[in-house]
């Protein structure tokens, strides 16, 4: 329960704003342990908001809500607050943060709005080729400036360039999808030589990645973590939900992209995609990557990111007791079908996978 009375006097005490009378709206929250409220009020006639983030325990907030690598660095403040200042130095159009009460855990941010670019294209832009890929475009140019402009740590420090993906961080993401994206699910335990088998797949996968060059990595870089804005002159796309960043390969924000979980994108329209981001990146840096090459660990990182999320919806269902994301793990398996079935040296995992999920197995 949010106290108004308090919160009201912050807005006019703190923020030197006049809300005499302010509405409390929950939000649809995510899968982690924060919570979000719409603060409006009006002012000099005007229509006024700020959206309210609760945190469930502040000081375990400092703690990224996935597993990390990296040497550990002392956190003088909240990740999110490191990082969004960052951001926004690199000019990363993340939402402001107007002011933060340590004690209650509360922290008030500019409000984007409630459109996602998820909502956009399955309301607006399914069945528009044209639209989709603006919008993605878009989206595809706010990541370079991420990747391009952020991955050099900054003279005061930035949590996100302390952590990275190494092997070991892809090998307990994989290994977090055996747990739950099969176990669990399936309620039985895999053999221990079949397991063996396939985690010595995975950890080949996860070295291979784990050797890639590594720019700033938002780690959750999809249509439900991306809002967008409209006004007379277009669109704009805004970021969110980036306390989690580290560094990691190219190659996985822009699978979180286009191999999300709960939009089904063409493959001819990922293709396009990937071409447009392989343009983009030459013209702004100068450095052609070559295009196979960088399709085959895209490829790569789409199955340990997809298989992650997959892993990772179920743990939220037998573990948060939310099975709001449960509907989202066959479509997310499907994608890793398809990926698997791409390249030949991958044949042995898909086999061995295939034995205990169901949306892997041939038609």
């Amino acid at each position: 329960m949010v106290d108004s009375e308090h919160l009201r006097k912050i807005l006019n005490g703190a923020l030197g704003l006049s809300a005499e009378k302010i509405e409390i709206t929950p939000l649809a929250g995510d899968a982690s342990n924060r919570s979000y409220h719409r603060v409006s009020w009006k002012e000099n006639g005007s229509a006024r908001s700020l959206v309210l983030m609760v945190l469930a325990a502040p000081e375990g907030f400092k703690a990224s809500e996935e597993a990390v690598s990296g040497a550990p660095t002392e956190t003088a403040e909240l990740p999110f607050i490191n990082i969004q200042r960052h951001l926004r130095v690199c000019k990363v159009a993340v939402p402001e943060i107007r002011f933060y009460d340590a004690a209650r855990g509360w922290m008030l941010l500019e409000d984007l709005g409630d459109v996602t670019l998820a909502q956009v294209i399955q309301e607006k832009a399914s069945g528009h080729p044209a639209a989709l890929k603006e919008y993605y475009q878009k989206a595809i140019d706010t990541l370079l400036t991420i990747q391009m402009d952020a991955s050099a740590a900054p003279s005061n420090g930035c949590i996100a360039h302390h952590r990275a993906f190494d092997q070991a961080l892809f090998v307990w993401e994989f290994d977090h999808f055996i747990e739950y994206g099969i176990e669990a699910r399936t309620g039985t335990p895999i053999p221990q030589k079949q397991r063996d088998a396939i985690r010595a797949y995975f950890s080949d996968i996860a070295l291979r990645l784990a050797s890639l060059p590594q720019v700033f990595t938002h780690r959750d870089y999809h249509s439900r973590n991306l809002m967008v804005q409209t006004d007379s002159a277009g669109f704009a796309v805004r970021v969110i939900d980036f306390q989690d960043a580290l560094m990691g390969p190219p190659q996985y924000d822009l699978a979180s992209l286009l191999r999300d979980s709960y939009i089904d994108l063409p493959e001819q329209v990922i293709d396009d995609l990937i071409a447009y981001y392989l343009q983009r990146k030459e013209a702004r840096s100068g450095e052609r990557v070559p295009p196979e090459m960088f399709r085959e660990y895209f490829d790569l990182v789409s199955i340990q990111r997809n298989l992650k999320a997959a892993g990772r919806f179920v743990y939220i269902d037998r573990v948060k007791r939310n099975p709001r994301f449960l509907q989202y793990v066959p479509p997310t398996l499907r994608k890793v079908k398809r990926n698997l079935e791409k390249h030949r040296r991958l044949a042995p995992l898909h086999a061995l996978l295939a034995e205990y999920v169901e949306e892997l197995q041939p038609e």
